[in-house]
């Protein structure tokens, strides 16, 4: 075995390797030496802002039931009670003061004592939302064969969105105000902002069920004389605002 000498035109590469090889464990040691410090005097809090409003929007669903022991017989019932109810919705509806759309629909078996199916049973509806609450109420009395089955109020949209930013802005101001207040109670002079979150929990629609409409829908072809007395309450619209902020 030979071994091979380094000579005069190799060694200054030789050299070179062996100061990239250096410098690249100074720079390993330089970076280590240069990890920031964690971060001092930095402290967690959370302010909310909340307003309560009116509602101002109804969804009003209406239902029929079919049963037979045709699934198509009563999908078909279902379909023309539906159709119905359009046709007699549809012109009254008008922008945001009502809106007439088609709801849930579904046929399902009926089985006997032995697990057989022994028929059908079916459930279709027709939603009434909007800010007029009179004119959905009335709308609904006069649709035959459907009966009022659950009802629910809420914020519009416009409404949702305009209350939002009082108590976004109510959230801010109470998270910078304890800010502030945290700075000088622990003998600090200003303090800086490093991260914020921001989230919302708004009034949009809160569903309420109506026993006694509940009741009705029950009972086949079942004409109501007067419309279904409706009455909103509040809600309220709440920001919460959380993060960090440090005191200087």
């Amino acid at each position: 075995m030979q071994l091979r000498k380094i000579g005069a035109r190799s060694l200054p590469s030789f050299v070179g390797v062996l100061l990239l090889a250096t410098g690249a464990v100074s720079a390993l040691g330089v970076a280590h030496a240069q990890t920031p410090e964690p971060l001092r005097n930095v402290v967690q809090l959370s302010a909310s802002g909340q307003v309560e409003v009116d509602q101002d929007w109804l969804q009003m669903n209406l239902s029929v039931n079919r049963e037979g022991t045709n699934a198509a017989a009563v999908q078909k019932q279902l379909q023309q009670s539906v159709d119905a109810a359009m046709r007699s919705l549809k012109p009254q509806a008008q922008g945001q003061d009502m809106q007439v759309h088609s709801g849930s629909f579904g046929v399902y078996p009926r089985h006997g004592s032995d697990g057989k199916i022994k028929g059908w049973q079916g459930r279709a509806e027709v939603v009434l939302e909007g800010k007029d609450f009179a004119r959905i109420s009335q709308a609904a009395a006069q649709v035959p064969d459907l009966t009022v089955s659950s009802m629910g109020f809420g914020l519009s949209k416009e409404g949702n969105i305009k209350v939002q930013d009082q108590a976004q802005a109510m959230a801010v101001e109470n998270f910078k105000a304890r800010a502030s207040q945290l700075t000088k109670q622990f003998g600090f002079a200003s303090y800086s902002l490093r991260e914020v979150n921001v989230n919302s929990q708004d009034g949009y629609f809160m569903p309420r069920m109506q026993r006694a409409n509940v009741a009705m829908a029950a009972a086949p072809k079942m004409d109501m004389a007067e419309p279904v007395p409706v009455e909103a309450g509040k809600t309220q619209v709440t920001v919460n605002v959380s993060g960090s902020v440090q005191m200087q």
